[in-house]
């Protein structure tokens, strides 16, 4: 058994607890997006589209972050990042709340929340356990800080529809900002030491003095690699849109605000045991049949949402079957990522695949906004997530699960 590549001091269970509840604190206000659109548009008179272009500037600006920052904490260290990332994050939303300007939206909203979710989300904190836990805790960490993220997801919609009406949207973006700031002290049990080379993972050991742009050709000139960065696009295309449009989609249908912040809630909860699920899963299946399923899963769960009559059953039914495949992606997808090249660079690497994640979160969002103002409705959005859930399952059935092969330079020496 491989050793982790850095020696923590601290207990693996210190380790995966403070990294869940990170990703839970940081994860909950972001997938609360969609909770701020109607009342935000109302009062300032804008259209969707405007409020649809700051969330897709985050989800992008997150994604482009998302390889500097993993390869920030690679070579220097995972504590810095996470705090740099909070407070970004932190300032954004309090951007966010005294935004009178679409300017000022996509400023806080979309630049300052992208870049600090980029440093302080779920991504950086799947980097920080492939090197601080020992081989045999990584594949169910990785399910267990993802489903930390989606129970997020599951905390912070209803008590943000508490707070809305309780105290206003502008104050309940200040209590969140405030709560962003508690990553700070519990970053410190994830702290890597600068320059950690990783240990092996599946066979691989690491390349003594591989830089950063060997690891980067080495990777996108691996077929598995890119179809599996490809693959991911679809999963950012679909959450993104879901998180930011379905409250108000639900509303179009004449349903209350209440029920489209409990459906986010209910994919949370539901995401919390299908991303455990898809991390036991990963150690004991097929990854790139997981993912194949899970992407033809969500297929189906969304044309039987859209094809059937709207109602609060039917709303709940869908975030409970949607929330079983959201982020069970996750495991499966950094499991390989490590598998085919170790976990010296897994930071940056699984940032690049989340970047394509992120410019489908993009399109995602900010299709659904422009396409809403043109046809008044969000059909063909739904219709196109339908075909690139396809799409991806069929891209991710080719995949070589296996690490990569390296020529004579590049094997560790003797």
């Amino acid at each position: 058994m491989s050793t982790p590549a850095t020696q923590s001091r601290v207990s693996p269970e210190l380790i995966v607890l403070s990294g869940c509840l990170i990703a839970l604190i940081t994860f909950g206000p972001r997938a609360s997006a969609g909770l701020f659109q109607i009342p935000m548009t109302t009062e300032f008179g804008w259209g969707r589209d405007t409020f649809s272009l700051a969330i897709a500037i985050q989800n992008l600006l997150w994604g482009v972050g998302q390889p500097f920052a993993g390869a920030i904490a690679d070579r220097f260290g995972t504590l810095r990042v996470l705090c740099l990332g909070a407070v970004l994050y932190a300032l954004g939303l309090v951007v966010m709340a005294y935004a009178t300007t679409p300017g000022i939206l996509h400023m806080g909203a979309g630049v300052l929340i992208g870049f600090g979710l980029s440093g302080c989300s779920f991504n950086l904190v799947l980097g920080a356990f492939s090197k601080l836990l020992p081989e045999k805790w990584r594949p169910m960490a990785f399910g267990a800080g993802t489903a930390a993220g989606s129970f997020g997801q599951f905390l912070f919609p209803p008590i943000g529809n508490v707070l809305i009406d309780a105290v206003g949207w502008q104050q309940t973006l200040i209590l969140f900002a405030g709560s962003i700031l508690i990553v700070l002290p519990l970053s410190i049990s994830l702290a890597t030491r600068p320059n950690a080379s990783a240990g092996s993972q599946g066979g691989l050991q690491p390349v003594p003095g591989q830089s950063i742009a060997q690891a980067l050709t080495e990777a996108f000139r691996h077929r598995s690699y890119v179809l599996l960065v490809l693959g991911f696009f679809t999963c950012g295309f679909q959450l993104a849109f879901i998180t930011a449009h379905l409250p108000a989609y639900l509303r179009d249908a004449g349903l209350s605000a209440s029920i489209g912040g409990w459906t986010l809630a209910v994919i949370g909860l539901a995401n919390a045991f299908g991303s455990l699920t898809s991390g036991w899963l990963s150690t004991r299946m097929s990854k790139r049949w997981l993912l194949a399923w899970i992407y033809l899963g969500r297929s189906v769960a969304i044309a039987a949402f859209i094809l059937l009559p709207i109602t609060p059953v039917s709303s709940i039914v869908f975030g409970i079957s949607i929330g079983l495949l959201w982020l069970s992606t996750v495991p499966p997808t950094s499991s390989l990522v490590m598998l085919m090249f170790g976990t010296r660079y897994m930071a940056m690497l699984y940032g690049f695949a989340f970047f394509s994640h992120q410019v489908g979160g993009f399109l995602g969002v900010w299709l659904g906004g422009i396409l809403y103002e043109v046809y008044g409705n969000y059909s063909l959005v739904w219709w196109l997530s339908i075909a690139l859930g396809i799409a991806s399952a069929l891209i991710n059935l080719p995949i070589k699960e296996r690490p990569v092969e390296r020529g004579p330079a590049l094997q560790p020496a003797e």
